[in-house]
């Protein structure tokens, strides 16, 4: 029990202080990526980038080892290798040893470095601390200075020697062997490390950054002159809708928000397709997360395109701008230039610093203004871009999604299903009115047959966008209630969830049932066309006549059903040749078949045996020919196609009143 207590007991010596490196050798993810080694190598390769982003620097060179070790040499200036006035060691091993050692806090005139990715000053010691070995030769001021380190510690004490004769080299040479037990992968992804030295040249013209790889003795060489534009038109996907807009704005000494040299460089495409080429940069530093100084550029050419299309009245009514219908379509490379960057944690994946937003924007929006105003037609060009990206999206907020519940569609309520789960056989009714859906309850076969009735007339989805179909309750239901989602003539939608082999038009056999089923035979055309291509639509034809036949001779009293005038005639006269006086026998004409009761919504429409059940082709007419006869009936804008359709063919039609 003492030994439990002891090894339990909370007190002074429970407290460890970790010195030196220890604190990233125990919680590496906090100061790196652990997924590989590029970003420990990455903070050697910005420190020779800085190096050239301070002036002093031409050329930087990175080796690949055939032993897995990563050589990085720069011709800058070197590493100090004096005395530290107060912490009385080399400041080179300083710079490779503490956390918090370098030469990039002292901003402004007076600092080594005005600009520089390096901020927290625990770069390159993160890198010494997750390596086996790391070897640092500075050149500087004639001389020659050595050390070598192990696991972040000194294995071999600074040596400093005079430079041989005629050896003019100048800057640093680092060589790191990294720690695979800190990294789920020793190796480095050649395709970033190519893609990051590469950006490095772009950003600093001028500057050739070479690759040098031992195991399959290649080297790449990258130098560019023409900088961001020729970076971005390479590496762009799609074709450019206007010519590319390109600028640089920076603040001189007498701006009143920001230091002298802050500000940004930037190349912007717009592009209808091809998905966009986004990179950002902070002081050469590759921000993939982005950060304020892109919204600083998404702020700006907003301002200033949503500035053009109101300058020139260009805006549909109705159609609100925001910011990411102009940013939709940009592929951009930005490099921006800020004195005291503070980045999102210590691998600088994203810049935090608030006023790079209006850093960036105030250089943007004006020169993006004065180039629209010059190029009216280009801004007419980038306007309806950003007009027809808010015009998609507006539509796109008003889709309405079927509703759902656990994951799956809820039936609705009001359907009554059948008990089967054969589809070949199972049938649904579409039936016009909740009292003549109540007799098809009541009369169906349970086993197969379903019901959903259909309240009032059925929206006109001839000119309905398929994302606003189920706004509408009734097709909804209709939806769910089949297992097939709306789609288009082209599309291929999943038929596996159709719960029914025939789905059944039932309406009244008057000219307003008739309307309905028109109403249901557009929507099934216009957004479930594969229901009727595959033979699922059929129209159920119930009688508009009841005839009661007295008895005759040895024929007891019968009842027969007509469809409609013709089939009426033709029953009388039946019954005239049998024998039946005229006008002994009553006729009754359904008003809708909530007039029916179950039994006889059975004999004459659900039936499979005595029920007339047509099914729903293309016929004659391809699709495109039956689009059009549709369009003319359906259409909004064909009433004069209609009335001239009336006046030819009015004649021919029995207008029931």
């Amino acid at each position: 029990m003492a030994t439990q207590a002891n090894a339990s007991e909370y007190s002074e010596q429970s407290i460890r202080v970790l010195k030196g490196l220890e604190p990233v050798k125990q919680r590496p993810g906090m100061y790196t990526r652990t997924d590989n080694p590029l970003h420990v190598i990455q903070e050697v390769l910005d420190n020779a980038a800085d190096e050239a982003l301070a002036g002093f620097g031409k050329k930087i060179k990175v080796t690949l080892h055939d032993d897995g070790s990563v050589g990085v040499d720069d011709d800058g200036r070197g590493i100090p290798f004096g005395l530290h006035p107060e912490e009385k060691a080399p400041v080179i091993e300083l710079v490779f040893t503490r956390l918090h050692a370098g030469g990039k806090f002292d901003k402004g005139k007076g600092g080594a470095y005005s600009f520089s990715g390096g901020l927290h000053g625990v770069g390159v010691s993160v890198t010494n601390a997750l390596a086996t070995r790391m070897e640092v030769t500075s050149y500087r001021e004639g001389q020659v200075a050595r050390l070598v380190f192990a696991a972040g510690d000194v294995v071999e004490p600074l040596t400093v020697a005079p430079k041989g004769e005629g050896d003019r080299k100048q800057g640093t040479t680092v060589r790191v062997w990294p720690d695979a037990k800190y990294f789920e992968s020793a190796q480095l992804p050649l395709s970033e490390l190519t893609h990051l030295l590469r950006s490095k040249a772009v950003l600093m013209p001028g500057v050739s950054v070479t690759l040098v790889n031992d195991k399959t003795r290649e080297t790449q060489t990258w130098q560019y002159k023409g900088g961001l534009r020729d970076y971005l038109q390479q590496t762009l996907h799609g074709e450019p809708v206007i010519p590319l807009f390109e600028g640089e704005g920076t603040a001189d000494s007498g701006h009143d928000s920001f230091a002298e040299g802050e500000g940004a460089g930037w190349c912007v495409a717009f592009t209808e397709d091809g998905s966009p080429v986004r990179e950002s940069y902070v002081n050469l530093i590759p921000t993939p997360a982005g950060g304020t100084h892109e919204s600083g550029l998404r702020d700006g050419l907003f301002q200033a395109v949503k500035g053009f299309i109101e300058l020139h009245a260009l805006a549909p009514k109705g159609v609100k701008l925001l910011p990411e219908d102009v940013f939709a379509r940009a592929s951009y490379v930005l490099s921006a230039k800020v004195l005291d960057p503070q980045f999102q944690g210590q691998i600088k994946e994203r810049l935090n610093s608030r006023d790079a937003v209006r850093l960036v924007s105030s250089f943007v929006k004006p020169t993006l203004e004065l180039w629209l105003n010059q190029h009216v037609e280009y801004g007419k060009k980038l306007a309806e871009l950003a007009i027809k990206a808010a015009q998609t999206r507006q539509k796109a907020g008003q889709k309405v999604e079927k509703r759902k519940g656990s994951g799956v569609a809820v039936l609705p309520g009001k359907l009554t299903d059948c008990e089967s789960r054969d589809i070949a056989h199972n049938e649904v009714f579409l039936v016009e009115g909740d009292s003549a859906g109540g007799s098809a309850k009541m009369g169906r076969d349970k086993e197969n047959q379903a019901v959903l009735p259909l309240r009032g007339k059925v929206l006109n989805t001839w000119e309905v966008d398929r994302d606003r179909l189920f706004a509408n309750t009734e097709i909804h239901d209709i939806s769910v209630a089949i297992g097939v989602d709306p789609h288009g003539p082209n599309d291929q939608p999943n038929l596996s969830g159709l719960r029914y082999g025939k789905v059944c038009i039932l309406s009244d056999a008057d000219v307003d049932g008739s309307h309905i089923q028109v109403l249901l035979l557009t929507l099934f055309f216009r957004h479930f066309p594969k229901l009727i291509e595959t033979g699922h639509v059929f129209v159920a034809r119930p009688p508009l006549y009841r005839i009661d036949a007295p008895a005759r001779g040895k024929k007891p009293a019968a009842k027969a059903y007509a469809l409609d005038e013709g089939e009426l005639n033709a029953t009388l006269d039946k019954l005239r040749k049998e024998g039946v006086k005229e006008g002994a026998w009553t006729i009754s004409r359904f008003k809708g078949l909530g007039e029916m009761n179950a039994e006889q919504l059975w004999d004459t429409t659900l039936n499979p045996d005595t029920r007339r059940l047509l099914p729903v082709q293309l016929g004659a007419f391809d699709f495109a020919a039956t689009e059009g006869h549709i369009t003319k009936l359906m259409g909004k804008g064909e009433a004069a196609a209609r009335r001239e359709l009336m006046e030819l063919r009015g004649d021919s039609v029995e207008v029931d009143v």
